[in-house]
């Protein structure tokens, strides 16, 4: 099968989501295209008082269940045609609905008067659509076939070849033997489709380079992100080892290989043990953080989400604790469905989401963490009656980088990285994330807000 697809949009998802709604748009028009010669059809007084012979309406009628019809083949297999480029395809669906359209139109247009039709212009729509969707040498081509199958009619009834069907009460005589006419009909034809073509086709290799373009621009972006990410981690991973190599002679000296330790200076290191162990799991989780911007995918196993909601809970408490924000947990799950995915990746989304509602609270604030379900899903309601988020800030909330308005006003420390790197993580699940402000907590003074995040259950394979 041919290829009429450009190398740069083969895996473009965007491109074949354009094609396939620009398909939509001759399917609409056909429906209309229906009803209008339904019209002319049943009611010709109508269009200004026009008489068809039996022919011209059996004719007509004919074409129009044509056109019903296949249409609504089309109609099914635009929602079925695969977006590959080595197979039928939505720009292959194009050529043919276009063919289609073509033939009908020339019958309609030679059953209505040909040179004298009032339809005639009609090429010029489906020459502007097919411009916008088309490779340029098959819409030339197509231009090409209009014009001389148009020519091939006119010619065959000025010399008689062919019946000349005229519609009564459109125009006071038959032109279709005038030679000036037919002359000029045909060369103003063919002058407007080309000129048509030419400057839509034009337009459109426009558009479909500045997509290129951007095609270009994003994966050099993409390809400059990996390299940082791989940077980073490089960096990171050097960072670990003098790390790791410290929690290791805390260890020597606290199981007292070295002799003896002093009540206090024991104590004193026990601390620094815990410290160092947790910057060692925050290097493992940048680690981990950047692995999942550099792969596609995530590990995945069998997961308790009570087990881990609880794990963050905990962790947060140190932070409630010393802004006196209190934790709620409010279990509403009636079964304990399992999850599926990687427990560290979730506990960072969690452990973010918490932390976020304490950070961005009051002294003596409130953060309520429901864990719910519905028949699919595992659902976590994290919400608190804090500052809030600006409500039209709150679409520009996940961007890397990003923080409230109000947030900067106060002065709180923070990257505007942390919601960024939860919904990728929730996405990566397969789940959704929702963020509300004002919350269900909300006061006159704090409005609060409300991130809901929801992950799929766990499917039992057989």
């Amino acid at each position: 099968m041919y290829n009429l697809v450009p190398a740069w949009a083969k895996h473009y998802e965007e491109f074949w989501l354009t094609i396939r709604r620009r398909n939509l748009w001759f399917i609409k028009l056909r429906y209309g295209a229906v009803a209008m010669l339904l019209l002319l059809i049943l009611y010709p007084k109508y269009f200004l008082g026009i008489r068809l012979s039996d022919t011209q309406n059996t004719a007509l009628l004919l074409i129009t269940l044509s056109i019903l019809i296949y249409n609504l083949l089309f109609h099914y297999l635009r929602r079925h045609v695969k977006f590959d480029a080595n197979s039928f395809n939505p720009l292959h669906l194009s050529v043919l609905q276009m063919v289609f359209d073509l033939i009908a139109l020339m019958l309609v247009v030679y059953f209505t008067g040909s040179a004298e039709s009032p339809i005639l212009l009609f090429f010029v729509i489906h020459m502007i659509v097919g411009s916008l969707i088309l490779p340029g040498f098959v819409i030339y081509a197509f231009a090409g076939l209009i014009i001389l199958s148009f020519w091939g009619i006119t010619v065959g009834e000025y010399y008689s070849i062919i019946n000349h069907h005229y519609i009564e009460g459109y125009l006071p005589i038959q032109l279709h033997k005038n030679f000036n006419y037919v002359l000029a009909i045909n060369v103003s034809m063919a002058f407007l489709v080309f000129i048509i073509v030419l400057i839509a086709n034009r337009m459109a290799n426009q558009l479909y380079r500045r997509e290129q373009q951007l095609v270009e621009s994003i994966e050099k972006i993409n390809s400059a992100e990996k390299e940082k990410q791989k940077y980073i981690s490089g960096i990171v991973h050097e960072i670990k080892s003098p790390l790791a190599a410290v929690h290791s002679y805390l260890d020597l000296v606290l199981q007292k290989f070295l002799g003896p330790l002093d009540e206090v200076v024991e104590e004193k290191l026990v601390r620094a043990r815990r410290r160092s162990e947790e910057a060692i799991e925050l290097i493992n989780n940048v680690l981990k953080i950047s692995k999942l911007k550099l792969e596609d995918s995530v590990i995945k196993e069998e997961v308790d989400p009570a087990a881990i909601l609880a794990r963050a809970i905990k962790l947060a408490k140190v932070n409630a604790d010393a802004k006196c924000v209190r934790l709620s947990l409010i279990n509403k799950r009636k079964q304990k469905h399992k999850i599926e995915g990687d427990p560290l990746l979730i506990q960072i989304a969690l452990s973010n989401v918490i932390n976020n509602a304490i950070k961005y609270n009051n002294m003596d604030g409130l953060v309520e963490i429901t864990i719910d379900e519905d028949e699919n899903n595992l659902i976590i309601i994290v919400c608190d009656n804090g500052i809030g988020i600006p409500p039209s800030e709150i679409e520009k909330i996940y961007n890397d980088f990003f923080r409230a308005s109000n947030v900067k006003k106060m002065g709180i420390e923070g990257s505007g990285l942390g919601l960024s790197v939860v919904k990728q993580i929730v996405e990566r699940h397969n789940g959704t994330i929702d963020i509300k402000s004002p919350s269900y907590l909300s006061t006159t003074q704090y409005p609060g807000t409300c991130v809901k995040i929801t992950l799929p259950f766990l499917t039992k394979k057989s």
